[in-house]
């Protein structure tokens, strides 16, 4: 057998993506024979690493609509989130703004709902409205939320856990209308649909490079310039990214983060058509061998690759993967694993704790093989079987 027959099945593209080889090629040379640091412009080296830093800012601009100086480079979402929305709490707040009201929604992610609710030790007040059982805004409750002053509000545009699709315009347009701005966590968007922070009204927008087939340690903030949104860094330091962000930047990562942005621009309605493909297979094949699997989350509106599935029966998802040792798949957020807590994301759906502890997340990208699928969906249907057979001899 190949090795790629030997290897698991890997259907966990939520938690991260494979670099892509052409982003790889691309950041080779930026650790081998041009190591400069991007800032050292008074040699041709450092400005040789700074001219490509500047090529793949244009890339990851491209990706979303924006201009090159509106992108500041990060960590990942995770910084870009905590930047965006205490940035913005902080500097309103140094201003004596009276507004003091953050909406967000319950199936955010962690580092989002950290981040407001960390605010409240601050003078802010956090408002996390719930959603509907398919995982979408009800646009009447943050109209209702809206009619007390608000200063931001943060709607992640692809869900992590379900895959469902917000309606990010008409929530930007809703915000912004009642004075606010308008915050995105698209990590999960960028590379599966297209973006345009103009023509959507987004204030402010998360990224991260290996959510979209780029290095991991890299993401990326949008901050509009026109109307401009003012933000208070995180930490001090020597005033890299327009004063935002402080510190070295580390030119392989960007450099592979602007291939990746590059590639998912001109390649991305192949790599949905073919996720779509592949989910509705092992979607079928799975409805097939295991009668009452339920999706989770909008049926329509939702990401190509992305299936949340709960088994019937009364299994553990936990137990299900334990027996499927050659399928890569997750019950919920990569950053929430280690939590032996059913996932709040499910429960904010209507959930019960059994069935939310008995789904599985599947995400399916652009490198999944039609022979991976097929392995997939055998390996989770025997296991599945193998568990209940389990249940009922107990």
């Amino acid at each position: 057998m190949s090795d790629a027959a030997n290897r698991p099945a890997y259907l966990d593209n939520h938690a991260t993506t494979p670099a892509d080889p052409r982003v790889l090629a691309a950041m080779r040379p930026w650790w081998e024979a041009n190591f400069a640091n991007p800032a050292s412009i008074e040699h041709a080296m450092g400005r040789e690493a700074e001219a490509a830093v500047e090529a793949a800012r244009g890339h990851v601009a491209a990706l979303i609509g924006a201009e090159p100086r509106e992108v500041v480079f990060t960590s990942g979402a995770t910084e870009s989130n905590n930047l965006a929305i205490k940035g913005a709490a902080r500097f309103a707040a140094a201003q004596s703004t009276e507004r003091r009201r953050i909406i967000t929604l319950a199936t955010e992610h962690k580092c989002v709902l950290e981040c407001v609710r960390d605010l409240a030790a601050e003078g802010f007040e956090p408002v996390v409205l719930p959603v509907r059982p398919d995982g979408l805004l009800d646009p009447e409750a943050l109209r209702e939320a809206l009619a007390t002053p608000t200063l931001l509000v943060s709607v992640m545009a692809v869900n992590n856990e379900i895959g469902v699709v917000q309606d990010i315009a008409a929530i930007a347009a809703m915000a912004r209308g009642a004075g606010a701005l308008f915050h995105t966590d698209a990590a999960q968007a960028a590379a599966r649909l297209p973006l345009d922070v103009e023509a959507m009204g987004i204030d402010l927008l998360s990224l991260s490079a290996h959510k979209v087939y780029g290095p991991k340690g890299i993401g990326a903030l949008y901050v509009r310039r026109r109307p401009r949104v003012r933000l208070a860094p995180l930490f001090s330091g020597g005033g890299q990214e327009r004063g935002l962000r402080s510190g070295t930047l580390p030119a392989p990562l960007v450099i592979g983060f602007g291939e990746a942005a590059r590639v998912a621009r001109l390649e991305m309605r192949l790599d949905e058509g073919r996720a779509a493909q592949q989910r509705d297979r092992l979607l079928a094949a799975l409805e097939a061998e295991i009668p009452g699997i339920r999706v989770n989350g909008d049926r329509e509106r939702r990401v190509a690759g992305n299936l949340n599935l709960t088994l019937p029966g009364g299994v553990d998802a936990q137990a299900v993967m334990a027996a499927a040792p050659g399928v890569c798949v997750s019950t919920g957020s990569a950053c929430s694993s280690a939590s032996v807590e059913p996932s709040y994301v499910l429960r904010a759906l209507g959930l019960p704790a059994d069935e939310a502890r008995a789904t599985l997340r599947i995400g399916i990208g652009r490198f999944t093989s039609p022979a991976e699928v097929g392995r997939a969906a055998a390996e989770l249907a025997r296991a599945w079987h193998s568990v209940r057979h389990q249940i009922a001899a107990e």
